[in-house]
């Protein structure tokens, strides 16, 4: 399992499945109804995309999201407040 720590850590998770799914950006925002250039956005960490367009892809490339509690103390030890 990955940890997605910021919205580019999550980038390039999606990026990585992608490209073990054989699947260009091109094709993968065909899957979901969305731009070549939105997934790139979202690969790179600088788009704002909505929950159900992530889900969407999350759901194309195999993945699921899986939240749960963190461990504050241990995060901001590390200057992690994302």
């Amino acid at each position: 399992m990955q940890k997605a720590t910021s919205p580019k850590v999550l980038g390039q998770i999606l990026k990585s499945a992608r490209n073990e799914k054989g699947l260009n950006q091109q094709q993968a925002g065909n899957l979901v109804g969305i731009t070549q250039a939105m997934v790139s956005r979202i690969e790179t960490g600088e788009s704002n995309a909505r929950i159900d367009t992530l889900f969407r892809l999350l759901a194309a490339l195999g993945m699921e999201m899986t939240v749960k509690p963190r461990d504050i103390s241990a995060d901001l030890s590390k200057g992690d407040n994302w």
